[in-house]
């Protein structure tokens, strides 16, 4: 069943955090997940006010899928789960980095991290 993203102040985050967002015309943050022991960027969900309540609820990231119109809790149908750590908010306030604990792969192709398969630029200049 799909649910649309949920309204700000329709959902239990606490009202001072869901003030201090800045979200896309359509409810959403970016939301970077970063592997919290080693730094390694894993990957870039989508979050509303909901997602992000799940998300320092649970543990668990929580994302808005915005093809299928619905949420979805990272690792729930591949097993590779992302354990939350921390949870920041950038100083614009219209980023959050989650610091997780990634098993297995955060790609949906199956890789360790969305950004290993097409590097534009490596190496020092």
């Amino acid at each position: 069943m799909s649910t649309i993203p949920a309204v700000p102040g329709t959902t239990a985050l606490d009202p001072a955090v869901a003030a201090r967002l800045k979200r896309t015309a359509d409810g959403l943050l970016p939301a970077v997940a970063q592997q919290y022991d080693t730094g390694e960027v894993l990957m870039l969900g989508w979050m509303d006010d909901e997602a992000l309540h799940r998300t320092l609820t649970t543990g668990r990231c929580t994302y808005w899928s915005r093809s299928r119109n619905e949420y979805w809790v990272k690792g729930d149908t591949s097993g590779h789960v992302q354990l939350v750590k921390s949870v920041a908010l950038d100083c614009d306030g219209d980023t959050l980095l989650v610091r997780v604990d990634q098993t297995g792969a955060a790609c949906h192709t199956g890789a360790r991290t969305c950004f290993d398969e097409d590097v534009l630029l490596a190496g020092d200049r």
